[in-house]
C-alpha cells in the first residue's frame, strides 16, 4: 500500500489539530511518560476510553484519546469517511503531538483504523498495539445484515436501536452508565454513522495484516454478538505474525465497560512489560 504523509497536520489552539484536509480533530492529552493513543469504536467519541486512560495515566504513562471526524468534538466535515482518511486523521494527531514509542488502543472499528494505520504509514513512530473486539480481518460475509441495519434502522430510528441493543453491548452495567453511553453515540454525526459501517463492511484487511510485525495484544468476549470471536479476534490472531490472544470468557463488545478491571490490568501488562 502506497505510504502517505499527514504533512501539514498541526495543533491550532489547545486541544485541536487540524488535518491536511482541514478538519479540525478534538484530542485529550494527559500526564507524561511513554505515550498510549486510544482510537474509540463505531459511534463514540474519545470519552469511551475515560476509565482505561485514568487507569494507566496512574501508571505513569502519557494518555491521548482523540474524536473521529463526524464524532464528539471533532467537525463534522461531510466527508472523509474511508478507511485510508481515518486512518490519515489518526497519523495527524501523531505527527502533530510528534509521538514516538507509540502503544495504540482501539476498540471495533477503531481496530480496523490502527491496522490500516500501520499499512499504510509504518510503524515507526509504533512499537505496540492492543485491539478490543476488533472487526478485523474481513467482515464481507455480514454484508446483508449491515445494509439491513443502515436502511432499516439506522436510517429510520437509531436511537430505538441503541434503546434495544445496549443491555447485549455491556451487559450488567449500572443504568446510568447506560445512559452514558447512549447520550454519547446519539451525538455522533448520521453521515459518520452511516459511512463507517459501511467502511466496516468493505474492508478486507487480510493481506496488509500479513505484514504487520509489531506485538499486537487482541483482547476478544466470547458473547460478543457485534464482533463474533470465529469471525473477528481468531482470524485475526492467525494472520497478524506477533499476536497475543486473550479471550474473556462471556464478555461482550462492551468488555471496556463490563470487564473494565481486567482490560485495564491486561493493557498495563502488555505496555509496561515491554519496558
Amino acid at each position: 500500500m502506497t505510504a502517505y504523509a499527514a504533512s501539514g497536520a498541526r495543533i491550532v489552539e489547545p486541544n485541536i489539530i487540524r488535518t491536511c484536509d482541514g478538519v479540525n480533530l478534538f484530542y485529550r492529552d494527559w500526564g507524561e511518560g511513554k505515550p498510549v493513543v486510544f482510537v474509540a469504536g463505531w459511534s463514540l467519541p474519545s470519552d469511551q476510553w475515560n476509565y482505561q486512560m485514568l487507569a494507566l495515566l496512574e501508571q505513569g504513562l502519557r494518555v491521548i484519546a482523540f474524536d473521529r471526524r463526524g464524532h464528539g468534538r471533532s467537525n463534522d466535515p461531510g466527508r472523509g469517511y474511508t478507511l485510508d482518511t481515518l486512518a490519515d486523521d489518526l497519523s495527524a494527531v501523531l505527527e502533530a503531538l510528534d509521538l514516538h514509542e507509540v502503544t495504540l488502543v482501539a476498540h471495533s472499528m477503531g481496530c480496523n483504523e490502527v491496522m490500516r494505520y500501520l499499512s499504510r504509514h509504518g510503524s515507526g513512530r509504533v512499537e505496540a498495539a492492543a485491539l478490543l473486539g476488533t472487526m478485523t480481518p474481513d467482515f464481507r460475509a455480514a454484508g446483508d445484515l449491515m445494509e439491513h441495519f443502515r436502511r432499516e434502522q439506522l436510517s429510520r430510528d437509531f436511537p430505538l436501536w441503541i434503546a434495544e441493543n445496549i443491555d447485549p453491548f455491556v451487559p450488567g452495567v449500572t443504568p446510568g452508565m447506560k445512559d452514558w453511553l447512549r447520550g454519547l453515540a446519539l451525538q455522533t454525526s448520521a453521515q459518520a454513522l452511516y459511512e463507517c459501517n459501511r467502511v466496516i463492511q468493505h474492508a478486507d484487511m487480510r493481506d496488509e495484516m500479513r505484514g504487520i510485525d509489531i506485538p499486537v495484544l487482541l483482547i476478544a468476549g466470547t458473547q460478543d454478538a457485534s464482533a463474533p470471536f470465529e469471525l473477528t479476534a481468531q482470524p485475526s490472531a492467525q494472520l497478524l505474525p506477533n499476536a497475543r490472544l486473550r479471550v474473556y470468557e462471556g464478555a461482550a463488545h462492551g468488555m471496556f465497560l463490563t470487564h473494565m478491571q481486567r482490560v485495564n490490568g491486561d493493557l498495563i501488562e502488555f505496555i509496561k512489560g515491554r519496558e
